[in-house]
């Protein structure tokens, strides 16, 4: 048991001051218990729509590559890496900033540009649309990114809540319950040592003034 307590004098001012840390410690502990439960309900928010913008991703991309495959066989390797090369950015991002119950993670906002032709000779209406559908897949893949990324990010603060919330509750506040009871224990046995030892200090004066 003498490993479990802190090492402390027990003494009244002891006493008082682990009383007010305890205090601190538990006010601590409900903050950070309500932090753990909002950010459990931020993750499961997260992961539904991580899910569904996973699915519609795999969906752009599958339809994205199959018109990139049509392209490829229509008009060559060679004409697609020379339009490619004269081509235009088709996205536009932005990266700011964001933070949820103290994590930081980024904001992404993204949207396609309108595509501008790269030249009538040695392409046809297969590479327009492989372009635009390339640029809509991208699209929801920078939405994908910022999603995985303030999951992951929220996941990994839900786990330090979680350990801080255990390391309270199992560990460091019963330790102050434990020393403040032993201090309380080591003071009443004190005091009684001390009523005791009046008393019969005072049974001996009576004593000596009857004699």
């Amino acid at each position: 048991m003498a490993q479990s307590l802190i090492k402390v004098p027990p003494t009244k001012n002891t006493l008082i001051r682990l009383k007010k840390q305890i205090r601190f410690l538990e006010d601590g502990h409900d903050l950070l218990e309500r932090k753990r439960e909002l950010l459990t309900r931020l993750v499961y928010e997260r992961i539904g729509e991580y899910r569904r913008l996973r699915t519609d991703c795999e969906q752009l991309l599958a339809q994205a590559y199959r018109c990139l495959a049509i392209a490829h066989l229509r008009l060559g390797s060679r004409s697609l890496r020379q339009a490619a090369l004269g081509s235009e950015p088709a996205i536009a991002v932005e990266i700011l900033p964001r933070r949820a119950l103290g994590v930081e993670y980024p904001s992404v906002t993204s949207a396609p540009l309108p595509l501008k032709p790269v030249g009538l000779l040695g392409t046809d209406i297969s590479f327009d649309t492989a372009r635009a559908q390339l640029a809509a897949a991208a699209v929801m893949l920078a939405q994908l990114a910022e999603v995985e990324i303030a999951l992951y990010r929220l996941l990994e603060e839900q786990r330090k809540a979680q350990k801080r919330v255990n390391a309270l509750k199992y560990n460091i506040i019963p330790r102050y319950h434990r020393t403040i009871h032993f201090i309380q224990s080591a003071l009443e046995e004190e005091e009684r040592n001390t009523l005791f030892q009046v008393r019969l200090l005072g049974k001996r004066i009576h004593r000596l003034s009857s004699d």
